[in-house]
């Protein structure tokens, strides 16, 4: 019976971590980026983005001054249509080539910290989301 639990044990906490390549859902990132990701986000971007990613709510229309409001990164907006480059890129040079006012991150946080937020709201991506951003993007 011992042998028993002691195997049950170990079979439970494999589930539990994944025992796999660390990946979430066999996704790019790891936990622990997600973790990481939701202190940089929270950091730096949540204050436009929402906590949630969610995005400003009249997020598809422009302000008076012809910029756009800062879009959900939840997988609601456009975000799933971009590679992951241009979400690097955006984080590194701002939203301004887009006609967004966000400031550029590329001296502000390191790479590392740049893909931990990528991983945090693509982790809120459902499955749909992420394949099709998958498979668009070609990693």
């Amino acid at each position: 019976m011992r042998k028993v639990k002691i195997s049950f044990g170990i079979l439970l906490a494999g589930l539990i971590s994944g025992c796999s390549d660390g990946t979430v859902d066999g996704r790019w990132y790891t936990q622990a980026q997600v973790e990481r990701g939701s202190t940089v986000f929270d950091d730096n971007c949540a204050s436009c983005h929402g906590s949630n990613a969610q995005g400003a709510f009249n997020w598809r229309k422009r302000l008076e001054d012809g910029s756009y409001p800062p879009p959900p990164l939840n997988g609601t907006g456009h975000a799933w249509h971009h590679p992951f480059d241009m979400l690097m890129g955006t984080i590194n040079q701002g939203g301004a080539p887009m006609g967004g006012q966000m400031p550029p991150f590329g001296n502000e946080l390191s790479r590392d910290d740049q893909k931990a937020a990528i991983a945090f709201f693509q982790s809120k991506w459902d499955k749909r989301i992420y394949d099709a951003w998958f498979e668009r993007s070609g990693m």
